[in-house]
């Protein structure tokens, strides 16, 4: 007993030698099993556009990359189906990717689905571009606003062509697969943004090795190409028939990473979807510009009718919510402040016609004012980005009818009889209470006034009242007759 209390010094040093092996065993069966486990379970996430890109797209791209980062996936699949998007939310995703420290291998998928203009930029920036088959890509010609700016030196700005054989050669459809449009007359405005647009697809497609050329007649032509012929044409790198496919075939290739190579190890990777989560999907409904454009209106008039009823709560808290919403929306979108005065303008009219009835000028000229506002709010013209014509119709129609109200009840108004204040008085029929000469006192109207009038009236006889000077009313006989009220 002594000798385990009180071990001898070899002992001691045996046991001390026993617990480091069975450390260091269970430290390496430790480590063997959490990579097998890691080896087990890596993953390939899978993010999907699918609709116009525009800050909900970006928002939840750039949340759904750190996600992955965080687990550990070797991986991203960008599923895409686009028509397009805003150009602000279309770079911050290839900014994204561009430093991403996971391989982005972008997918246009399902059958029929497309990557056309910020799609097809986005397909250029990815570490790994690939289609399934029966889908395209292209028509990445950036979409100018309003009208052509100053033309060109030497060139007019709307100068009629000539069709020739360039022309000709430039509308047909390409026989490598590629479909072209017919060049627009420039002017310097769309010059500069053409020219940029081409550079920063040409830069995205030196940096993956892929075709420059037919990216830069993308952006200038607004040409297309389908799945195979992108192949053909070094556009993609290769056509899938599904994520499982596209995994395969990109095991061991070959990718730039920052400023690394790196060999893809795609091969047996488990897929987990990431979907949008209940953010990205509110991001994307207030993001719309119709909803908030509903939403400023529904805010605006609801502080509107709670300072009107102040105490109604209701109004206020909900156009308060709905304001900051809108507001946020705003924020996110590309907004034309022309647009957004014009707007709030023609809000503010027709609430002041309200207040103060113009016979309709200030209705009408607010009406006018917000159709114009809602159409320029927007600075864009990306598809599902532009404002809605039966939506801005709808609300100009019932504003309008609202105005038409408002004149309605102005002009009954002003041909009603007074029922309040001195005016009132005129006209009421009253009893006498006392009457001596030319003077005394009637009641009317539930009062007691001081009154004169012919010297023949009697206590108890109805008058009616002619004028009122005052707190005196002069009254006149009429022909009905009332008992003698009990004064108090």
């Amino acid at each position: 007993m002594k000798s385990l209390l009180f071990p001898s010094p070899a002992d001691a040093l045996r046991r001390l030698l026993w617990l480091a092996i069975a450390m260091v065993g269970a430290s390496w069966w430790l480590a063997g099993s959490a990579t097998g486990q890691t080896a087990a379970t890596r993953t390939a996430f899978v993010l999907t556009i699918d609709g116009a890109i525009g800050p909900a797209s970006a928002d939840y791209f750039k949340r759904g990359l750190a996600k992955a980062r965080d687990a550990g996936a070797a991986a991203v699949v960008l599923q895409i189906d686009t028509p397009g998007g805003l150009d602000t939310s279309m770079r911050e995703i290839i900014r994204e990717i561009l430093a991403s420290p996971l391989p982005v291998l972008s997918y246009v998928a399902p059958s029929g689905a497309r990557a056309a203009s910020a799609g097809t930029y986005i397909l250029y920036a990815s570490h790994v571009a690939a289609m399934a088959p029966g889908t395209n890509l292209g028509a990445a010609t950036p979409v100018q606003i309003g009208g052509g700016g100053m033309p060109l030196p030497g060139q007019p700005a709307e100068e009629p062509r000539k069709a020739d054989k360039a022309d000709e050669s430039a509308s047909a459809p390409a026989g490598d697969g590629a479909t072209r449009s017919p060049r627009r007359g420039s002017s310097a405005m769309e010059a500069k943004v053409t020219n940029d647009a081409v550079a920063y697809i040409r830069s995205l497609a030196e940096l993956h090795g892929r075709n420059a050329d037919w990216a830069e007649a993308a952006v200038r032509d607004a040409a297309s190409l389908a799945a195979e012929a992108a192949l053909e044409r070094n556009v993609i790198d290769m056509v899938a028939t599904s994520i499982a496919d596209l995994l395969e075939k990109a095991h061991g290739r070959e990718v730039r990473l920052g400023e690394a190579r790196l060999t893809l190890d795609t091969k047996g990777l488990a897929i987990e979807r990431l979907d949008p989560d209940w953010r990205s999907r509110l991001l994307g409904a207030i993001t719309n510009p119709n909803l908030a454009l509903i939403l400023m209106l529904v805010g605006i008039y609801g502080l509107i009718f709670e300072f009107m009823n102040p105490g109604a709560l209701v109004p206020g808290t909900v156009g308060a919510i709905c304001l900051l919403l809108g507001l946020y929306a705003l924020s996110a979108l590309p907004v034309n402040y022309v647009g957004a005065a014009l707007l709030l303008l023609g809000i503010a009219l027709m609430v002041a016609e309200a207040f103060t009835p113009s016979l309709g000028v200030l209705g009408i000229g607010g009406v006018i004012a917000f159709v114009f506002g809602a159409m320029l709010l927007f600075d864009a013209d990306a598809p599902g980005f532009g404002v809605s014509l039966p939506l801005v119709g709808g609300i100009a129609l019932a504003s309008l009818g609202l105005t038409m109200l408002i004149v309605r009840l102005a002009l009954k108004s002003r041909r009603s009889r007074v029922v309040t204040g001195a005016e009132a008085l005129v006209g009421t029929e009253g009893r006498v209470l006392d009457w001596r000469g030319r003077a005394g006192h009637v009641f009317a109207m539930g009062e007691r006034w001081a009154a004169d009038g012919p010297a023949d009236l009697q206590p108890g006889q109805a008058v009616r009242i002619t004028a009122v000077h005052g707190l005196q009313v002069t009254v006149e006989p009429t022909t009905a007759a009332y008992p003698t009220p009990q004064t108090p």
